[in-house]
């Protein structure tokens, strides 16, 4: 016969005050609770997602509001001028160059020449200054007219320097003797580049040119890139009749005087010694 373990006798649910549920069916509690958590869940999603999509989106920028809002003492808005075939920074020897301005020389400081290094002078020409009148500067303003003996510029905060014609390079001399007064005059032509802006013949047959953003006297060689170096456009203070000299080729950049020698710098409104910047047209010297 098989051997049988001996079970204890099962107690009677009246022994010991228990009995089983058999109303409902095993977890329908937990799947209550579940249920409930899920579509809470679901209405916090959807409440979020409610409110999102009806909060008040947020303004853009204006494009004005990114425009400067400099009000520092800015004279001029420089523009390209209208000359023809001119969109942009030639090429050739006259690299951009991003050195600022820096303070203006001492009134005691001596004119010396620019380390910056200029290129070969141009091959020499037999072209001869214009003797036509300049019309208006281009911009907008009233432009002073050469006079038949020629004209000096004059500097506003050194007013007894001159531009002078020295060893091919410009500087910002005091007259001596005839020599150095023939050399400080100038005849305006019309722009070599632009007729409504000046060119700066001198009384040996030179123009005045920037070439490696240094102002120097050199042949016409009939290029375009030299019509465009030797072509300056007025532009006159609001405040005096002082002119500041624009460079065609590079409109956000105009002649100054820095250690008392002539070079073309950025003008803007954020520049520094302004003075510097600003000339005027005076009877020739000669």
């Amino acid at each position: 016969m098989p051997e049988t373990t001996p079970q204890p006798p099962p107690h009677p649910a009246w022994e010991n005050g228990w009995a089983p549920d058999t109303s409902r069916a095993p977890g329908t509690r937990r799947l209550w609770l579940a249920g409930t958590l899920a579509i809470a869940t679901v209405v916090a999603c959807v409440t979020a997602i409610a409110v999102s999509h009806n909060a008040p989106d947020k303004a853009s920028p204006s494009p004005t509001a990114t425009a400067n809002t400099d009000n520092g003492p800015g004279l001029l808005s420089f523009a390209s001028p209208s000359a023809p075939g001119t969109t942009g920074p030639p090429k050739g020897t006259s690299g951009m160059s991003t050195t600022s301005p820096t303070a203006s020389a001492s009134k005691s400081g001596t004119a010396t020449a620019g380390s910056s290094g200029a290129g070969p002078k141009s091959a020499p020409s037999s072209a001869k200054p214009s003797k036509a009148t300049p019309s208006k500067g281009s911009s907008g303003g009233s432009a002073q007219q050469p006079g038949t003996d020629g004209k000096s510029v004059r500097s506003v905060n050194y007013p007894d320097r001159y531009w002078h014609v020295s060893g091919s390079y410009v500087y910002l001399d005091q007259p001596r003797g005839s020599e150095s007064r023939e050399d400080s005059t100038f005849e305006l032509v019309k722009g070599l580049a632009n007729a409504s802006c000046y060119s700066f013949a001198t009384h040996d047959g030179l123009y005045l040119r920037h070439q490696n953003f240094v102002l120097r006297a050199e042949s016409n060689d009939g290029s375009s890139l030299f019509k465009q170096d030797a072509t300056f456009c007025p532009q006159k203070s609001p405040y005096s009749d002082d002119v500041l000299f624009q460079s065609v080729n590079y409109p956000n950049y105009a002649l100054r005087h820095k250690n008392f020698q002539l070079r073309l710098d950025p003008y803007g409104y954020n520049t520094t010694n302004r003075e510097d910047f600003f000339f005027d047209l005076v009877d020739g010297l000669s």
